[in-house]
């Protein structure tokens, strides 16, 4: 296999929202940076598909909105298992952030004076989520792609980091290695420091919004090499994807419908959120899932298996200057929103468990940084809408300053030679003529997942889980992975798998953990919350040691 090799002081891995803040912040600091990114660059990350918006207190809407009921908001949403020390600077940092946006080139809407506008979202107190009509991510990523281009920010796009490398000490990050996608080569990056922004593990179902990269590799690349991680259980199921046709399943309708008024209605012709929630539509996504998956399971759901969103209400100005993207997405499948109700259903949208970080974006390994929804801690068990998308430019921002201060003050080292023959020969083993194909594999994982780690869960469940991901584990070892280079598809995928079980069975690991319903994290055998025993994260690492961190419940 051929190997390429770069040097940098700063590397980035992955291109969405908080990778090009990171990789924008650390240039600007003087630093050499290469940004990198399984998919296309700019465009694989899940910030260019979200739609709905960017929490910020501006107070232009509502004037009684005030940084200290964003902070509430945000603890009552993540049921208390929130960091409150990275949640302060989600929100104390968020509008400066915003503001950056605008400067690099990202529009947000305004109103008539000139102010930006702000909507209602899901259990939020007042109206503070600015955005650009429904494509506000898309918008984001306009300009902090101009802004990476003008800071003369390398970029590798389609290449795959499967590994972080240690010095010769084995204590420090000193770069990773992947693997080309164009060629299969071997690609090498030794940088002062490394900061992992890749993203989510969507794709541990079969219903999801995220981009298809979305694996959860940069999470598991952390774990293996010693990080730990955090509220693994916490899987957020967005309320609304799409249902048909089968290639738009998943797809996200974004919360920005509900923010606007539309209506949830099961096929008794009923409004049935305020069954569930005085908030009725704006209530948190935990809340709005559970209840969809109730009305589908007491037979009051659609033929097709979901429920209906009505925006038919609405004037159709409203709809057609609010929600573009949303008229279009369903007019392609002959569906005119202004007229008919969507069909829709929950569908795997975000990961609130992942790498430990501090409000520095340090794990606890040198040199080693995580940022975006690949950490842990600022959303808790269930994120609030809008807050990903300023989550993305809080962290990459402090992973840009701390990544590149510490590359400022470092040496580049020489990573330990045997690790990199390891990896290599690893790679080179998946090439086989086995019995079981990847894709079949991977497919494997999303049914069970989906059938015992979704939206509802039990011990039974859970255990039954353990026992097929163990049984899938040893298929691996058998795989048939065709021995060509040009974008393998193959070998791409069995690399994927062996981390998704991986990935899996650390979120079967924590959902047994937690005998209690907390946020996205739902048992039928342990239906209620209970403060008492476990108002705790827990924390993971591959010594399987099992920490936990008390949490605190401030303001109920």
């Amino acid at each position: 296999m051929e190997i390429k090799e770069y040097t940098c002081d700063v590397l980035v891995i992955g291109s969405g929202g908080a990778g090009c803040k990171c990789g924008i912040v650390a240039s600007k600091n003087n630093q050499d940076v290469i940004i990198v990114s399984k998919g296309l660059t700019f465009k694989s990350g899940c910030t260019m598909l979200a739609e709905g918006g960017y929490n910020a207190v501006f107070g232009y809407v509502d004037k009684e909105d005030a940084l200290q009921i964003h902070i509430q908001d945000t603890l009552k949403g993540g049921a208390f298992l929130n960091d409150l020390e990275l949640i302060h600077k989600l929100v104390t940092e968020s509008p400066k952030m915003l503001i950056e946006l605008e400067k690099y080139g990202s529009l947000f809407d305004r109103q008539e004076d000139g102010r930006l506008n702000q909507r209602a979202f899901g259990g939020q107190s007042y109206r503070r989520t600015c955005f650009k009509g429904d494509q506000t991510g898309h918008e984001m990523m306009v300009g902090l792609r101009e802004e990476v281009i003008r800071e003369g920010v390398k970029t590798h796009g389609e290449v795959m980091i499967t590994k972080l490398l240690f010095d010769e000490t084995k204590t420090k990050i000193v770069g990773a290695m992947g693997l080309s996608l164009e060629d299969s080569s071997i690609v090498i990056y030794h940088s002062k420091a490394t900061v992992i922004a890749s993203g989510g593990c969507g794709w541990l179902y079969p219903v999801t919004s995220n981009a298809v990269q979305k694996t959860g590799d940069g999470i598991m690349i952390a774990y293996e090499a010693g990080a730990d991680v955090m509220d693994m259980e916490m899987v957020q199921f967005h309320p609304t994807g799409m249902l048909s046709p089968k290639s738009r399943s998943g797809v996200l309708i974004t919360e920005a419908v509900r923010g606007e008024g539309g209506y949830l209605i099961n096929t008794d012709d009923e409004r049935f959120m305020i069954n569930y929630d005085s908030r009725q539509e704006l209530a948190t996504r935990d809340v709005v899932a559970r209840a969809i998956y109730t009305e589908i399971q007491e037979g009051r759901g659609t033929p097709e298996g979901g429920v209906y969103l009505s925006v038919a209400h609405l004037p159709e100005e409203q709809v057609h200057t609010k929600l573009q993207t949303m008229v279009r997405q369903f007019k392609d499948v002959g569906v005119d929103i202004t007229k008919e109700p969507m069909v829709v259903a929950p569908t795997a949208h975000h990961f609130m468990g992942g790498i430990k970080i501090n409000t520095d974006c340090e794990t606890n390994i040198e040199n080693l940084y995580a940022a975006g929804e690949a950490s842990s801690g600022v959303h808790g068990a269930n994120r609030l809408g809008g807050n990903a998308l300023a989550d993305t430019q809080v962290f990459g921002n402090a992973a840009g300053l701390k990544a590149s201060e510490k590359a400022k003050n470092s040496e580049l080292l020489e990573p330990e030679e045997n690790q990199i023959k390891d990896e290599i020969s690893r790679i080179k083993s998946i090439w086989s003529d086995g019995e079981y194909r990847p894709n079949d594999i991977k497919e494997q994982i999303q049914e069970i997942m989906w059938k015992h780690v979704a939206i509802v869960r039990d011990e039974d469940g859970l255990k039954e889980a353990q026992i097929k991901l163990n049984e899938l584990e040893e298929k691996t070892k058998n795989m048939k992975v065709p021995d060509f280079e040009e974008f393998n598809e193959d070998l791409v995928v069995a690399i994927e798998v062996i981390s998704m079980i991986k990935l899996a069975k650390l979120i079967v690991k924590s959902a047994l953990l937690r005998k209690e319903s907390r946020g996205a994290h739902y048992r039928l055998d342990y239906p209620e919350r209970n403060d008492k025993e476990y108002l705790k994260s827990f924390i993971l690492n591959k010594n399987d040691d099992i920490k936990t961190v008390e949490r605190g419940l401030f303001a109920d």
